[in-house]
C-alpha cells in the first residue's frame, strides 16, 4: 500500500507513520506544513527507511495537494493536519479555521478528484481517513451521564471544537454528494511520548521537573477520557481495513477521570522516579488558575462499535502509560527543551482576549 499522511510530524501523525512503517511496512509519504507543533525529530528514528518519505507542505495549497497525489498515487489517505490545542483557539480562532475547516476542504476535494482518475478496482479499494475528535459531541453535563454515541448530534463549544466539527460534515457530504469512500474517526484525549508540551500531561511532567508552579482549571473536577497513543493509532490502522465508507466510529479507553486526578497521578510518579528532587512532594507544585472560557465539563465516548467491528481494546493501562510518559519526558530532554525555548514558554493559555477573526 502507498499510505499519504497529512500532519505527520504531529503527535498522533508520527506514531501512525511509525506504526505503518515498522509494523506493516507499506511505503508512506507524509505531508506536514512543520506549524509550531510539528516537529521532524518527532520521526528521526525512522526518516532514512526506503519505505518512507517527507513533503513539507501545507494542506491548503491547492496546487501541491494535486502535484503530490499525481506522483506519489496513493491508494489511502490519513488526515490528521490540524489546529488542535482549545487554549490556542480560544486565544486565536482564525489559524483554526483556515487549517481544520478551509485545509480539509482542499484535501477532500483534490483527493476525490484523483480518486476519480483511478480505475474501477482502484476507485473500490480507495480510502479517506479522516481523524476527528470527541469534542464535536460537546459537553457532558455530568459524571453519570451517558457517554457519546456516534449518532449524538455535533454540538461543539470551542472555537477548536466548532471547526473540527465543520470538518467532520464536509467529510460526510463528500461522501454522501460525491462517493468518496470516507471514514471519520473521533477520538477521545491521547497521550504519550512526543506529545507537545503544551497539552495536560506533558505540561505537568516539565513542570514537576522544573519546581515551576503546576496550573490546573478552576477546580481541576472536569472530566476527559484519556488514551495511550499507541493504542489509538493500532485502532486506526484497523479502521482503514474493516470500517465502512460513510460511517463514524469512536476509539476510546474507558479511562475517564478528572483533571486534578491527572495531575496528582503524575506528581506520584515524578515523586518515584525523581526521588531526589527538592521539590517533594510535587503535588505541592500544584496551583488552580481562573478557568478558561466555556471549558466544557466532561467528554466520555462509547467506543463499542469499533471494537465489535475490530475485536479490538486498548492494551496499555493508564497507570502503565503515564508511567511509560513520564519515564520518556524525563529522558528525553534534549527533545522538549527546544520546543520550550522557541515555540511554547511553559504557561496555560486560552486566557488572553479572543483574537479578531481578520487579523
Amino acid at each position: 500500500m502507498r499510505i499519504l499522511i497529512t500532519g505527520g510530524c504531529g503527535f498522533i501523525g508520527s506514531h501512525l507513520v511509525r506504526h505503518l512503517i515498522n509494523q506493516n511496512n507499506f511505503e508512506v509519504l507524509n505531508i506536514d506544513a512543520l506549524t509550531y507543533a510539528g516537529n521532524e525529530a518527532n520521526l528521526s528514528d525512522i526518516q532514512n527507511q526506503d519505505s518512507y518519505s517527507f513533503v513539507s507542505s501545507n494542506i491548503r495549497d491547492r496546487v501541491e495537494i494535486n502535484e503530490i497525489f499525481s506522483g506519489f498515487r496513493p491508494n489511502c489517505i490519513f488526515h490528521l493536519a490540524a489546529e488542535t490545542h482549545v487554549d490556542r483557539s480560544i486565544d486565536g480562532p482564525y489559524e483554526f479555521i483556515q487549517t481544520n475547516v478551509v485545509g480539509t476542504s482542499v484535501l477532500i476535494e483534490e483527493a476525490d478528484r484523483w480518486r476519480n482518475s483511478l480505475s474501477a478496482e482502484e476507485r473500490d479499494s480507495f480510502r479517506f481517513v479522516h481523524i476527528s475528535t470527541d469534542e464535536v459531541y460537546g459537553s457532558l453535563e455530568s459524571s453519570s451521564a451517558k457517554p457519546f454515541v456516534e449518532t449524538s448530534p455535533l454540538n461543539p463549544n470551542s472555537p477548536y471544537a466548532a471547526t473540527k466539527a465543520a470538518a467532520d460534515h464536509l467529510v460526510r457530504a463528500w461522501f454522501k454528494t460525491y462517493g468518496l469512500p470516507t471514514i471519520t474517526v473521533n477520538c477521545t484525549n491521547n497521550y504519550g511520548p512526543y506529545q507537545f508540551p503544551e497539552k495536560l500531561i506533558p505540561m505537568i511532567i516539565l513542570a514537576a521537573w522544573e519546581g515551576k508552579p503546576i496550573p490546573i482549571y478552576g477546580q481541576g473536577e472536569n472530566l476527559r477520557e484519556w488514551i495511550f497513543v499507541e493504542d489509538f493509532v493500532q485502532a486506526l490502522f484497523q479502521l482503514s481495513q474493516k470500517g465502512v465508507p460513510g460511517k463514524t466510529y469512536n476509539i476510546g479507553s474507558g479511562d475517564v477521570i478528572p483533571n486534578i486526578e491527572i495531575a496528582h497521578k503524575v506528581c506520584d510518579i515524578m515523586d518515584k522516579l525523581v526521588s531526589t528532587s527538592e521539590y517533594l512532594p510535587h503535588r505541592n507544585l500544584i496551583e488552580f488558575v481562573k478557568d478558561r472560557p466555556g471549558h466544557d465539563f466532561c467528554y466520555a465516548i462509547n467506543s463499542t462499535k469499533a471494537r465489535n467491528l475490530l475485536s479490538w481494546q486498548p492494551k496499555i493501562s493508564l497507570e502503565d502509560g503515564l508511567q511509560r510518559t513520564v519515564s520518556w519526558y524525563l529522558a528525553n530532554q534534549n527533545w522538549w527543551a527546544p520546543l520550550r525555548e522557541k515555540k511554547y514558554s511553559g504557561a496555560r493559555l486560552g486566557q488572553l482576549p479572543s483574537a479578531k477573526l481578520a487579523q
